[in-house]
């Protein structure tokens, strides 16, 4: 250990892996590029609530959409791989929203 100052985001990264927590920018990088990942027409359908140990949970807003998520699975992981570097993503969970409650 040195007494040399670190970047705040490096001491976040070091505590992450320490602790096994999610790397804290891993969900931000996911979302923020989703659409260019997921494609126009499954992200409108389709957003990402987590990534945590590599898995990106994605939630969709209807049963009609889980199968062509699943389907992209692969192919979002490689799209992951190429934006954000390989092993940032390496699998894909899908999560069906329930219906809206009413007030």
């Amino acid at each position: 250990m040195t007494d040399e100052p670190v970047p705040l985001r490096d001491a976040l990264n070091e505590l992450s892996r320490a602790l096994k927590l999610p790397e804290p920018d891993a969900y931000d990088e996911v979302a923020r590029i989703w659409h260019e990942l997921a494609g126009a027409r499954l992200g409108e359908h389709a957003i990402v609530r987590s990534v945590r140990d590599r898995v990106c949970t994605i939630e969709v807003d209807g049963p009609a959409w889980a199968t062509p998520c699943k389907y992209l699975e692969s192919d979002l992981i490689e799209r992951a791989a190429s934006a954000l570097g390989v092993g940032r993503v390496t699998s894909v969970r899908i999560h069906v929203a329930g219906p809206e409650k009413a007030s």
